[in-house]
């Protein structure tokens, strides 16, 4: 006679593959409730410890409850403890691997730290994000960016601070292959210029953090007005990705000391940069033409010579 099927275990999600957890566990923070948050950051601090300890322990070390940590699991697409407990440690052997005797990547800077330790620190933060924001990619939403933009009578760019730089750099790379686009860096700009959208444009909105009111607001607004919208955030379950027909993003470990560090822009960046070589692709001689005249454009300028001044001018 046949078994019967245990509904709970024949629903029970896989468990996370080790390489994901950590960077799964990142995104969620900004959605959790502040003791499940708080899990969250206390595994993060320390991935190898907390797999060593049981539920009970793991609740008491982030000062909240047993009951508690099993629903930060379940939040993060895990039906067990067991299976969160095998995932950190199989991450944080991933990282020792990956990191040999470099510093732990979750770690601060401290006050005490040498200019030798600071830099190992930041590179390897910075490697580090690039590697997981490759791996964490979603070529099909990336591929629907591409298509949107390409295809676009007009982009739109929003994004303040230093998501305000990354947006220049998108902005002056479709300039030069020449596309129709336009950077907004002020709020009130930009709500003026997404009250001009319509069908057939894109809106892009670029924040780390995706809790930016004053990026948020004006790609909702585009979104009402028919525009296709596209998110580039650190947190897949922020305000400004609920807002977007596609979310594009990074995976970047941010510390207190280094909040808004140059980390967070260089994964960003690179983003940018798939994006746009995909778009680049797809009109691939009338691309290469207009780099090339653009290139000229500067290279002539700066082969002439400067200028003679004459005494009047002095």
């Amino acid at each position: 006679m046949a078994h019967p099927v245990n509904r709970q275990d024949a629903a029970e999600p896989a468990p996370e593959p080790a390489a994901d957890i950590l960077v799964r566990i990142r995104g969620a923070l900004p959605s959790l409730a502040p003791s499940e948050r708080r899990v969250g950051e206390t595994v993060l601090a320390d991935p190898a410890e907390a797999a060593s300890l049981s539920i009970g322990a793991l609740g008491d070390r982030a000062e909240t409850s047993g009951a508690t940590v099993m629903r930060f699991c379940r939040a993060i697409g895990l039906a067990k403890y067991a299976q969160l407990r095998l995932a950190l440690a199989s991450a944080a052997a991933r990282e020792d691997a990956l990191g040999g005797d470099r510093p732990s990547p979750s770690t601060d800077i401290s006050a005490t730290d040498s200019l030798a330790q600071i830099t190992e620190k930041i590179i390897y933060n910075e490697v580090r994000a690039l590697q997981e924001t490759g791996n964490g990619i979603d070529i099909e939403a990336l591929g629907r960016a591409i298509d949107a933009v390409s295809q676009a009578r007009r982009v739109d760019i929003f994004g303040v601070g230093a998501s305000g730089f990354v947006g220049q750099d998108l902005h002056q790379k479709l300039h030069r292959i020449g596309l129709m686009a336009f950077i907004w860096t002020d709020m009130h700009a930009a709500l003026t210029a997404a009250a001009l959208l319509g069908p057939g444009d894109v809106a892009i909105a670029i924040s780390h953090s995706g809790s930016t009111q004053d990026t948020i607001e004006p790609l909702r607004d585009a979104a009402e007005r028919g525009a296709s919208t596209i998110a580039l955030t650190n947190y897949a379950r922020s305000p400004l990705a609920q807002s977007a027909d596609v979310v594009l993003t990074t995976s970047v470990r941010e510390t207190p000391f280094r909040s808004g560090a140059t980390v967070s822009r260089i994964a960003q960046l690179a983003l940018i940069d798939c994006l746009f070589v995909g778009v680049a692709q797809r009109s691939y001689d009338d691309v290469a033409t207009a780099l090339q005249n653009t290139y000229g454009a500067i290279h002539r300028r700066t082969r002439q010579p400067a200028p003679r001044r004459s005494p009047a001018d002095s």
